[in-house]
């Protein structure tokens, strides 16, 4: 297996390997070919072995080094797999595009080990591979870490409340590494995404209409890594922004109500 390159241009600060996180499909297959084609080898984490396998012969294709490692995130020696599968490589670039919602409930009557899976999913693996891997970059003095958000992260949301909430934990939490990091060296970015053309999200049954492009959006997380702490995708900055605003009531009502018909639910309580 040839080295890798360890980058062309902006992207040198960042190699020789890149460790992406979520990479077998949809956004973390776009960041890991783009990446491959600037000249960084490549190391793709996720679950499914033949999707793992599909996108890493697309990575090898660009001349670069792969290696894939397929485990769940909720296995409690997730984060000592991926760190033992690296020994021996110097990773200058932390992609984390794993995280979703795995359960729907009402909080009230939601089943609690289902939900600390949400939880380990989105907060406690990230804030895991942030130490474990942020320690090594600060060490080095260069490098990068980009976390995949999401708007939901934005307000609160029915029956994914602690999903919205964990996305909300995430981008707080990349702002102050952004501080952190950012007097050693190290770039930090948390890049929020909203509907994008995925298969997680086709799975999920979304109206995938106007949706943006997976390529598109790795395209901008990787071109705003160096002036984070926060990128929202352009498909999503009115959203973002409108989310922001003051009155809390309704536009959590008013979201609520946009997601239930987008879900081919009933319209809005009428709270």
């Amino acid at each position: 297996m040839s080295e890798a390159t360890g980058g062309t241009g902006r992207f040198e600060r960042y190699g020789p390997w890149a460790l992406v996180v979520g990479g077998s499909e949809g956004v973390g297959a776009a960041f890991a070919e783009q990446l491959a084609r600037a000249g960084l080898g490549i190391v793709l984490v996720a679950r499914k072995p033949v999707a793992l396998g599909e996108t890493a012969e697309r990575v090898r294709a660009h001349g670069v080094p792969c290696r894939v490692l397929a485990l769940d995130l909720l296995d409690a020696d997730a984060t000592a797999r991926i760190v033992e599968a690296v020994a021996d490589l110097d990773v200058g670039l932390l992609v984390l595009n794993a995280g979703a919602n795995t359960y729907r409930s009402r909080f009230v009557e939601a089943d609690l080990a289902r939900v600390q899976a949400v939880i380990d999913l989105n907060i406690t693996r990230p804030l895991e591979l942030c130490r474990e891997f942020g320690a090594r970059l600060a060490a080095r003095g260069r490098g990068g870490i980009l976390v995949v958000g999401s708007s939901a992260g934005y307000l609160g949301h029915a029956d994914i409340g602690v999903y919205a909430a964990a996305k909300a934990f995430t981008r707080i939490f990349t702002e102050g590494l952004w501080l952190e990091l950012g007097q050693v060296g190290v770039d930090v970015l948390h890049l929020v995404l909203g509907l994008t053309a995925t298969p997680a999200m086709e799975r999920a049954g979304l109206d995938l209409t106007g949706a943006a492009d997976p390529a598109d959006v790795a395209a901008q997380g990787l071109a705003a890594l160096g002036s984070g702490p926060v990128h929202v995708v352009r498909q999503q900055a009115e959203v973002a922004a409108r989310r922001s605003g003051p009155d809390r009531a309704a536009l959590v009502a008013g979201n609520h109500g946009g997601m239930r018909a987008m879900l081919g639910g009933p319209g809005p309580d009428p709270r």
